[in-house]
């Protein structure tokens, strides 16, 4: 039953339902910023987030169909989006307010109200996403969706295991589209000359 269910979610339906309940966060000039710092090995954090959406997103329709428990994926989406939203390169010395590991969660909470105001399900999974790291048990099953995807992709960057880099591909195409940095060429050009 998994592996049928599996094949009917493609990699273009996540990455278009991602883009669709996050693009507010992903076309925002606050959310690029996290393009510039490095996560795990050579993933930066704007793509560790949107791997852990994507997976999460996974896990949600995996709840919905086969369990039949329902999930909140704009919440969802919204939180794994920001995550780490901590703006600050956690690899440079002094850096962090304290130990990175254990603070960053509170840091990138704060970030992210600020920056896009956050309803109580992504201050959740935001401030909660390090469990158990962090002590502090999380309260909606979105919270607990995040911090399960969460480890799964640090894991599989750390080990540089290629899982997302198809609707990361599709998430950055979206936005040089709606930046107009990318522009189609039906050949018109081609027939005038």
């Amino acid at each position: 039953m998994a592996l049928h269910f599996a094949k009917r979610i493609t990699e273009y339906r996540l990455a278009k339902d991602l883009f669709t309940r996050g693009k507010d966060i992903i076309l925002s000039p606050e959310a690029q910023v996290m393009k510039e710092f490095t996560q795990h090995g050579e993933t930066t954090v704007f793509e560790h987030c949107i791997a852990v959406a994507k997976f999460s997103l996974l896990i949600a329709y995996f709840l919905e169909r086969t369990l039949k428990i329902e999930v909140n994926k704009d919440s969802l989406v919204r939180g794994a989006l920001l995550h780490d939203y901590f703006l600050y390169d956690w690899h440079v010395k002094g850096s962090a307010q304290g130990l990175h590991g254990f603070t960053h969660p509170r840091v990138a909470k704060e970030n992210a109200d600020r920056d896009f105001g956050l309803n109580d399900i992504e201050r959740d999974i935001i401030a909660k996403h390090m469990f158990p790291l962090t002590p502090f048990l999380p309260m909606y099953r979105e919270s607990v969706i995040v911090s399960l995807a969460d480890k799964w992709c640090a894991l599989a960057e750390t080990f540089k295991i290629d899982v997302s880099s198809y609707i990361i591909y599709r998430v950055n195409f979206r936005i040089a589209l709606a930046n107009g940095d990318y522009s189609i060429d039906y050949g018109e050009t081609l027939a005038e000359a």
